[in-house]
């Protein structure tokens, strides 16, 4: 196999495994020693086996590799007579220190332990996102600044200050205790659903859907089922959403790059097999008590993957999203119930739903009323296409509507 290759495909799945496995070693307050370990193992990698190729076992030389890059931090630093020591030399951690475990099980740990300490409500959601992409995804400064459509400079003091929080407040690399697990997960949940609604509803200008980002939210959360003591029907209520939402990722944009719109999807493209673990998750997510705003969300998904289109699912969905609304009021929320009501009481009824919500500034209000007006009165909806042209932000967006408005004219 090809070093190249076969690098960037470990860096995908050992890098996050060795940082979390130093973190939890070594604490919260060492994350930046643990990234420059981590980064310096895969460059030695990718100079070394370009010029003496590939050793027998990878995997197994990039932990050999960061064990040894970990004694040498600390005897460069000189603080092993300091700070960690006097930290780590009354704990069974002092004489295990640079035996490091890279076990399934302790890696597994290891990230799951990690993203309740990176997920801290310490700090805004923007700042957990942005860690949790750097540390457990393994993703570059640049990625990251085009995710949040920002720049470097921006994404490094970000991240700086996030650390910084995390290394003053001392926050532990431990799961929760029980009683504070439900609280804690409120947290981490939030993080993982803005990090798959980010790549689902990209903000790029460029790119309407970031697969890559929805991907490593739902491996996130994956980590939570996994795991007993996290595995909440909370969890599995946001992982049945995100495996529906997932299935239609191919016949949601075309070979252009465009959006697809729902109803003119190729429902051939959807994958049955996400929409069978969608619903696996969702019959998972009703054994408890609580109802939230991701076991309606995954409902009103769930009906959309059933590739039925008569008044009755429209009724199902419009319901949930009235229940939806009363849980956690939404201006696009509101927006999209209005799609909802038009299906099941018509346009006329939705158009005048749709004008309270007065979101003049939102282009997808304007691209609602022109699709909504469209076939009543063409005039009204040119007008409200041309308002959504005008807004809209993205490339990608901009085709969709002028689409719409070629159509109309």
């Amino acid at each position: 196999m090809n070093e190249k290759p076969l690098i960037q495909q470990l860096f995908k799945s050992e890098y996050r495994k060795i940082i979390s496995v130093l973190c939890k070693l070594f604490g919260a307050h060492h994350i930046e020693m643990a990234e420059d370990i981590t980064n310096d193992t895969f460059l030695l990698a990718s100079e070394t086996w370009d010029v003496k190729g590939l050793p027998e076992n990878p995997t197994a030389w990039l932990y050999t590799v960061a064990k040894n890059k970990t004694k040498d931090y600390f005897k460069r630093q000189q603080i092993f007579t300091g700070k960690v020591v006097s930290e780590l030399k009354h704990s069974q951690q002092y004489s295990d220190a640079f035996e490091m475990d890279f076990s399934a099980d302790n890696s597994k740990d290891s990230q799951l332990r990690m993203i309740f300490a990176l997920c801290n409500p310490l700090n805004p959601p923007e700042s957990q996102i942005a860690l949790a992409l750097r540390i457990l995804c393994g993703f570059g400064i640049d990625e990251i600044a085009d995710a949040f459509l920002t720049n470097k400079e921006t994404i490094n003091k970000r991240l700086f200050r996030a650390k910084e929080k995390l290394r003053i407040e001392n926050i532990e690399i431990e799961l929760p205790l029980k009683s504070e697990i439900h609280s804690r997960l409120e947290a981490v949940l939030s993080t993982l659903y803005l990090l798959f609604n980010e790549g689902y509803h990209s903000s790029s200008k460029h790119t309407p859907l970031r697969k890559e980002l929805c991907l490593e939210a739902m491996r996130l959360n994956y980590f939570l089922i996994e795991n007993e003591e996290t595995n909440k029907p909370l969890v599995n209520a946001l992982m049945a959403l995100m495996c529906f939402h997932a299935s239609r990722f191919e016949a949601r944009i075309n070979a252009l790059g465009q959006v697809i719109l729902y109803d003119d999807q190729d429902r051939a493209l959807w994958d049955e097999d996400l929409i069978a673990q969608g619903n696996y998750f969702l019959i998972e997510s009703a054994k408890g008590a609580e109802i939230s705003k991701y076991h309606l969300e995954a409902s009103i998904a769930y009906w959309h993957c059933t590739g039925i289109s008569n008044s009755d699912k429209w009724e199902h969905i419009l319901q949930l999203y009235n229940q939806l609304l009363q849980i956690e009021y939404s201006p696009i929320t509101a927006l999209n119930r209005t799609y909802a009501l038009s299906k099941v009481f018509g346009k006329d009824k939705a158009i005048q739903e749709a004008l309270k919500l007065e979101l003049n500034e939102n282009h997808y209000y304007h691209c609602l009323l022109g699709n909504l007006y469209t076939d009543l009165n063409n005039e009204k909806a040119t007008g409200y296409y041309e308002m959504a042209l005008i807004l809209a932000k993205s490339d990608y967006d901009k085709i969709t509507i002028e689409n719409h408005l070629k159509k109309l004219r």
